[in-house]
């Protein structure tokens, strides 16, 4: 690594950027040039006044505040904050609009003493004078937002005041409408919503200026959106006990951290949050923190498993030791239920109905309906006493795990009651609206998860989110009416700032970011505003690289056994990937101005490095057993890799907690080596199992070995992985058609050695001799064997090839050999599509030979979506159950020169993306077809009652994939055609791998066949 914490400690006061930056996705208003209309607001020598209303909601006179500063973080200049009092005609008398200053924030060369530049002013409609009286004057238009929720309109306006000529105008349907009106202008004119909490510096300007157009920006897509702190230890919590004082209940999560949080999630536009769930009591902690959510302007709630506005360790700290058991301790529960809805009546929340059991756990082993009703039916009646009527707040029941058992049981809630959809931890939502569903007063929303702790494993080191699977999984939500609420959780949020950006981008403007064809776009935004122009594009590409690779298979579920070694050159390819992408981050870091690297390496760099040392970690751990188990003296050399990765995992965890002299100290304390198949996190950081070679003494079949891919055996000597004799090993068949073959050669001795290939002249080798010694870190070459099919003599065959060494095979072995069987096979220059190679066929799904329409549907194409390439799914995610007559057809051609018959079938597997069945009396399903056979329907997920997973659904989430197989009988020889449709929205088709008796055990399964014509 280059990076030196000496040097990003020293950066956060560097805040010059000249790239320009946009507003993420949303209609730009300001510029830095001058144009005809445009009006200056700001330069390096003028101040912006804000003007607004002393009546206006606290929240928008605070935000106000903050804008002032990011003028003055963006040309050095802050500006000032200026308020009226009472209901003024604001024509008559100038003296009262800049009579009140209040000094905001930190000071530059005198600030108050600046020469005024242009102004701004801002307020909510029916809550500031200054607003509703230029509406009066006909000087703005505000019916367009007038009752809607969070709308803002921009606009400059011409003599709005005396002492103004013109004015950039900001009017709020609400509260936070003007909120997001004030920080839209934060974000446009250089100041992310990342500044604080992911260190991205401010771009400079020497001159602000507004641009003469109008915008509206209508109500959100999703009426809350936010995010669930949750899982805060170790990282968050130790994050908290260093920065802030001790609580007197525990850690110190105090308005001041909270303050910090509440300005991030309206910077991004959301408006709602469930604070930290176990090392803290928000309402408990410190008695400022829920006013100051209110005054910012902050829905709270809190998690699935805390009902009635109350912590779960409330209940543990003064429940008195009591069971959380409703049928058991209903007395003491209700009144404590009775004080949460009491305290949190003065603020807006939403209040979590129903009831789980202690510690995120089941209730009950069983599904007892009527104890959760009779729960519901108490909080709705405590709730009727406290706001005099139950529906005048808003709630929520999260049919989180088994809770939703219940709703199958036919338990129903009161229409008012938000039904919060889940999904499954993993990314993949369970259940969506059906129906009447669809038209409950309450509406509907997603629980979603971006961290996670549980079965099968946790995960919750750094960042695994695939952008466009939540795309995906969040516009069915969206398009099936769950719009009411979307809540994620995001674990210690440190490390999960692009998916949760992402997440809040697509609730507050879904038709804008909705599509999955739009991530490399957004990204693209994305980049632009925390790094400048110059670099977007390629920091999006690396971005959108590391979200492929890294969504494969969560960290903590890769062991050393996940990615095969021999098969498919796998766990080779990975490693380049990801050296590839870490050049690459590398690369751009390097050109990055200083200011923007912490933000660089908070955000790309740290999880692209960390992401790749720990799949070499994992690989080299693997690659060590298999070497020791051939004698390989290299196993050794893999022995001191992990333990050197183990050190660089180490050293970047210290740099990221020591960045800018250590800011976020704990953010990275999270272990994630040393699963021992076990869901917790390991309580330390371990290497996986590893061997040493005894390389003082040599193999028993003396100091060379050769092996092949796709086989872990070794010649000379006898192992479990062949039982001919010790002196053969066989490649796998090759065709014109397949990829290079290798071997390799290496050292099981203590003895310098030379080796010789013999072999045919029409076999085509990378090395034909070479020397070896028995230093662990020199002694293994891979020879890279094809064919000139050119010059072969004979259509078929088996070619051997021997192996010499200079010194001899031991006291018992002979001289190895390996052999290869070929094929010189031949297709018809007609045909255009997939060739086999070994018995396989492997196909991207996009790669479909064409595609036929059908009922106004097609099939869309999910760029970077999956596991190896892309997908494919329906066009329109509320279609209705189709058929082969009705769905869009998929045809694939592909040529075979391997037979099957009836006992030695032919097998059609099918990958697909990870989602459930959303409608169950609609299970996700496909229709197959090989040429004229007769067509297969699978329903490739199958449910479980009562809320339990579907059958299979642990490999699915581990391997981020479902897989079905169908089996096709005897097929010849020659030109065949795959059809396949898709039946049912939601079902996402990546890959498709015809087994005719070659597939070997991989993860990814079998590279892509050739495509010919």
């Amino acid at each position: 690594m280059k990076l030196s914490s000496v040097v990003l400690s020293a950066l956060l006061s560097l805040l010059i950027l000249f790239q320009p930056v946009s507003s993420l996705g949303q209609k730009l208003t300001i510029a830095f040039d001058d144009a005809p209309g445009r009006l200056k607001l700001a330069t390096r020598s003028t101040s912006v006044q804000l003007l607004l209303d002393a009546a206006d909601w606290p929240g928008v006179l605070r935000v106000a505040d903050d804008l002032a500063v990011d003028f003055g973080r963006v040309t050095a200049v802050n500006g000032s904050v200026s308020v009226t009092h009472g209901s003024h005609t604001l024509s008559s008398n100038a003296s009262l609009i800049f009579n009140v200053t209040r000094k905001t924030g930190w000071e530059i060369e005198g600030n108050s003493t600046r020469p005024r530049g242009g102004t701004i002013l801002a307020g909510t409609v029916g809550k500031s004078a200054i607003i509703d009286d230029l509406v009066e004057q006909g000087k703005i238009n505000v019916t367009d937002i007038v009752g809607r929720w969070e709308a803002f309109k921009s606009q400059i306006v011409k003599n709005p005041v005396h002492g103004a000529s013109e004015a950039l105008v900001i009017s709020g349907s609400d509260k936070r409408g003007t909120i997001y009106g004030l920080y839209d202008i934060s974000e446009q004119i250089g100041v992310s919503p990342w500044y604080y909490w992911a260190d991205v510096a401010p771009k400079f300007h020497e001159a602000i200026f507004a641009m003469d157009v109008s915008k509206t920006q209508g109500s959100p897509s999703i009426k809350y959106r936010g995010i669930f702190l949750n899982d805060e230890a170790p990282a968050l919590t130790g994050f908290i006990n260093a920065k802030y004082p001790p609580g007197k209940y525990g850690p110190g999560y105090n308005a001041d951290f909270y303050s910090t949080v509440f300005e991030l999630l309206l910077r991004l536009r959301a408006n709602y949050m469930w604070p930290a769930q176990w090392n803290s009591m928000l309402f408990v902690d410190d008695p400022r923190t829920q006013p100051l959510a209110d005054e910012y302007g902050i829905v709270m709630g809190t998690s699935h498993t805390e009902p009635m506005a109350r912590a779960t360790k409330e209940w543990n700290v003064f429940g008195g030791g009591l069971q959380w058991q409703w049928n058991i301790n209903n007395a003491s529960i209700r009144p404590f239920m009775k004080e949460g809805a009491i305290r949190a009546k003065p603020y807006e929340n939403v209040i979590t109905m129903g009831m789980r059991g202690s510690g995120d756990t089941a209730m009950t082993a069983g599904i007892e309906t009527a104890m959760l009703e009779d729960i519901v039916e108490n909080q709705r009646g405590i709730l009727a006493k406290v706001y005099g009527n139950a529906s005048a707040v808003p709630q929520m029941w999260c049919l989180y795990k088994e809770v939703q058992g219940y709703y199958e049981a036919g338990m129903r809630v009161p229409d008012d009651i938000t039904l919060l959809w889940t999904e499954d931890n993993w990314g993949n939502i369970r259940r969506l609206p059906i129906g009447n569903e669809t038209d409950r007063s309450g509406g509907a929303g997603v629980y979603y998860h971006f961290d996670y702790v549980g079965d099968p494993r946790d995960y919750k080191w750094i960042n695994t989110i695939q952008l466009q699977k939540t795309a995906e999984q969040m516009h069915q939500a969206y398009m099936r009416e769950a719009k009411t609420l979307w809540i994620v959780n995001v674990g210690d949020l440190k490390p999960l700032e692009i998916p949760i950006n992402h997440f809040l981008d697509l609730a507050y403007d879904l038709e804008r970011w909705g599509a999955v064809d739009t991530v490399s776009s957004w990204l693209e935004h994305w980049a632009t505003r925390e790094f400048g122009s110059s670099f977007a594009q390629v920091i999006a590409e690396v971005v959108n690289q590391y979200g492929f690779l890294a969504a494969r298979r969560k960290y903590e579920l890769i062991e050393p056994n996940t990615f095969s070694l021999i098969n498919y050159q796998e766990a080779d390819k990975i490693l380049a990937e990801w050296e590839d992408l870490g050049q690459k981050a590398q690369a751009i870091s390097d050109k990055l101005p200083l200011e923007s690297k912490p933000a660089f390496f908070e955000m790309v760099l740290h999880p692209v490095f960390a992401g790749g040392n720990f799949n070499d970690i994992q690989i080299s751990a693997a690659r060590n057993q298999l070497y020791a188990n051939q004698g390989r003296n290299s196993a050794n050399s893999l022995v001191q890799r992990v333990l050197d990765k183990m050190k660089v995992d180490h050293e970047m965890t210290v740099l990221y907690n020591t960045l800018l002299d250590g800011k976020w100290n704990h953010m990275m304390d999270q272990t994630h080596l040393g699963y021992q198949g076990y869901w917790q996190a390991p309580m330390r950081q371990a290497t996986p199992a590893l061997q040493y070679v005894q390389n003082l003494e040599r193999a028993l079949s003396g100091d060379m070995g050769v092996s092949v891919e796709s086989s872990n055996a070794t010649v000379p000597g006898d192992d479990r992985y062949h039982t001919n004799g010790g002196g053969n090993l066989e490649f796998p068949p090759v065709n014109p058609f397949s990829p290079e073959r290798y071997m390799e050669i290496f050292s099981i001795g203590t003895s310098v050695f030379t080796w010789i290939i013999q072999a045919p002249p029409y076999v085509k080798l990378s090395q034909s001799s070479g020397k070896l010694s028995p230093d662990f870190n020199n002694s293994d070459t891979r020879v890279w064997v094809s064919i000139d099919w050119n010059t072969i003599p004979s259509m078929s065959g088996v070619i051997v090839m021997n192996i010499t060494s200079s010194t001899d095979y031991g006291t018992q072995y002979s001289m190895p050999t390996v052999s290869l069987t070929y094929n010189k096979t031949s297709i018809p220059s007609t045909f255009s599509g997939f060739v086999e190679d070994n018995s396989i066929i492997s196909i991207e799904a996009e790669h479909y030979t064409s595609l036929t329409p059908a009922s106004n549907l097609t099939y869309t194409t999910l760029p970077g979506y999956g596991r190896t390439l892309s997908a494919i799914t329906l066009s329109n995610p509320l279609a209705p159950s189709l058929t082969t007559a009705t769905a869009p057809m998929l045809e694939y051609n592909f040529y075979t020169f391997t037979s099957t018959t009836s006992a030695k079938a032919a097998n059609l597997t099918l990958i697909f993306g990870a989602g459930l069945n959303t409608t169950p009396a609609r299970p996700l399903a496909y229709i197959a077809q090989i040429d004229d056979l007769e067509p297969q329907r699978r329903a490739y997920i199958i449910d479980q009652p009562a809320g339990a997973w579907p059958i299979g659904w642990y490999d699915a989430v581990a391997q981020a994939a479902w897989k079905n197989t169908t089996s096709w009988g005897a097929l010849d020889e020659g030109e065949h055609k795959l059809k396949i449709w898709l039946v049912e929205p939601g079902v996402v088709l990546q890959k498709i791998v015809l087994d005719l008796g070659g597939v070997l055990p991989s993860y990814l399964g079998p590279p892509e066949s050739l495509i010919v014509g």
